[in-house]
């Protein structure tokens, strides 16, 4: 759709679009038509892992010029809630996400209006696909600072999709010495074990208290932090089970809106389950991160495609077709 571009309010810029990654959640908008227990109708904005160039600035902007490099902190808090004020906005209950909670249009679109006090200038040496995975990066920033990841730490990671793989290079940025992945899916585990997992387990049908028994086994510990990135109900059950009495699982991944869980065997050992919602000033560490050469995403971006390519990237990337893990599309 063809649509005109708006007028500029004095704290906005425009940004014509340059990548945009895409996200299980945009995925599961377009073929299921709701995220977790947010049910969503169209028109619907979708993508939100998105890098681009400011063209224009609203009068009251002074931090940015035409021809900046940027990426975007997806979201719009009011800014004076106690949530807001309190440091976690967040958790905005008037937040205006633009994906995935449906404000139209997304940044899958080649112009994109947006608050200049929520985009960040890309170093040069940082490149506009890093700069469009900062999204999903500053995720597992602000799960990793959640669960207390620190040098030395055990970490078990349960699922090697997108998020799981950015958890683990981001937990072993932080200091994490002994980290597993577990995915269903070998060539996944794969890439993990290429980026620097310490361990690797392929995951079947068995009992997740088996399973569990593995997990400590290959890591020679029950690890004291648990990232759960699959969103699935077996892999949560198992890191309930696979975690250290007075552990902390953290839930990253987004499933099912509800998941029958060992909750009174969490409660005698003290096990905290904690949720994670997209981050809180965590996108000048996630650039940090990749200016500083910590962390290298570029494995992670597996297909490419132009912006008139929008269907088979959605769709390649929703079977997984072809070993799919994050996929890039060119909206320039």
């Amino acid at each position: 759709e063809t649509h005109p571009i708006p007028p500029l309010k004095p704290n906005d810029v425009l940004i014509r679009i340059s990548k945009v990654g895409l996200c299980g959640s945009d995925i599961s908008l377009v073929y299921k038509g709701r995220v977790g227990d947010s049910v969503r109708k169209p028109p619907l904005g979708v993508g939100h892992e998105c890098s681009g160039v400011v063209t224009k600035c609203g009068p009251a902007v002074k931090n940015f010029k035409p021809g900046d490099r940027v990426t975007i902190e997806t979201g719009g808090p009011c800014r004076t809630c106690d949530l807001c004020i309190g440091g976690r906005y967040n958790l905005c209950d008037q937040a205006s996400f633009h994906s995935p909670l449906g404000r139209y249009p997304g940044c899958l679109a080649r112009y994109y209006i947006h608050d200049a006090d929520l985009c960040f200038k890309l170093p040069d040496n940082v490149s506009d696909e890093e700069g469009a995975i900062i999204e999903p990066l500053a995720v597992a920033v602000h799960a990793c600072r959640r669960a207390s990841v620190e040098l030395g730490s055990s970490v078990l990671i349960c699922g090697a999709g997108p998020i799981g793989l950015l958890c683990l290079l981001t937990a072993k940025a932080m200091g994490a010495t002994n980290i597993l992945v577990t995915d269903i899916k070998e060539n996944r585990l794969k890439t993990a074990k290429n980026i620097g997992a310490h361990h690797t387990l392929l995951v079947d049908d068995s009992d997740p208290k088996i399973l569990a028994k593995k997990i400590k086994d290959v890591m020679g510990c029950m690890p004291p932090i648990t990232l759960e990135c699959s969103g699935t109900q077996s892999a949560i059950t198992t890191g309930i089970y696979a975690t250290r009495s007075s552990g902390v699982i953290m839930l990253v991944g987004v499933g099912s809106p509800q998941v029958t869980l060992p909750l009174v065997h969490a409660g005698m050992r003290e096990i905290d389950i904690r949720g994670v919602y997209r981050y809180i000033q965590c996108y000048p560490a996630a650039i940090a991160m990749i200016a500083n050469g910590l962390i290298d995403v570029k494995p992670l971006i597996t297909h490419r495609f132009k912006f008139e390519e929008f269907q088979k990237a959605f769709d390649m990337f929703h079977t997984g077709e072809d070993g799919a893990i994050k996929c890039m599309i060119s909206c320039d």
